[in-house]
């Protein structure tokens, strides 16, 4: 069933009418499509705000009242400005209710995978939204996929996404909706520093020497400053 949102018509254009109406907590709007000559529109804020409430939110079916008729219309887009984040203003496209059309729905994951839960992985959704194409009254509020049963190596592809019926999913069907991130941290090796080269040198004896004569003179060398020569004491004073 459509929900009811009213408007009013005749308002003026230009950028200085538009912030008016705004900061008077009226929407500027249009209303397009199926032929129809565009009509521009002002829309209450709070009007807007409780039509857009239910589950479907922005993509609720509108009974949109212009004037002494009525459309059957979506939101096709709302502006928001940067800063506040408030509405600005509202694109209106009126549908057929017996036409396919074609929205983006929000995906959201029900379930606990406890098997990756069990290896320390994170199921995630690789996307917020899917295509999807059907007549406004088939149109789904949301998109629930049941992660219950993933294990770590396991992924869901769009073509695995089980959709109302009359409903049908818009985009490539190996496109990866679901997937397991890995979490968990590998221990590392702790590192042993190599020795510096200065200091390998002075711990090796000398080349050719015999061990421990580490510091000794060589046979038949000079003996150090103030030692005495090999085989004769030295005299005493």
């Amino acid at each position: 069933m459509a929900t009811s949102l009213k408007t009013k018509i005749g308002r003026e254009v230009g950028s200085a009418e538009s912030r008016r109406l705004v900061s008077a907590d009226q929407i500027p709007a249009v209303v397009y499509g199926h032929g129809m000559t565009p009509v521009k529109v002002t829309v209450d804020r709070r009007d807007l705000r409780l039509a857009l409430a239910g589950p479907a939110g922005t993509n609720t079916i509108l009974e949109l009242e212009v004037g002494d008729v009525k459309y059957p219309a979506i939101v096709k887009e709302l502006q928001r400005d940067p800063v506040k984040r408030v509405v600005r203003h509202v694109d209106f496209m009126q549908i057929s209710l017996t036409e396919l059309i074609t929205m983006d729905i929000p995906v959201h994951l029900k379930g606990t995978a406890k098997a990756v839960l069990a290896e320390g992985g994170l199921v995630d959704a690789t996307v917020n939204t899917i295509q999807v194409r059907a007549t406004a009254a088939n149109i789904p509020n949301e998109i629930l996929i049941d992660v219950t049963n993933m294990g770590m190596e396991d992924v869901i592809h769009l073509s695995e996404i089980q959709l109302p019926n009359g409903c049908t999913a818009i985009g490539d069907p190996d496109l990866v909706v679901v997937t397991v991130l890995t979490t968990k941290v590998e221990e590392v090796a702790p590192v042993v520093a190599a020795p510096v080269e200065g200091e390998a040198a002075a711990g090796a004896p000398a080349e050719g020497a015999a061990p421990g004569a580490a510091g000794a003179p060589a046979a038949g060398g000079t003996p150090a400053a103030g030692g005495a020569p090999a085989g004769k004491a030295k005299p005493t004073a």
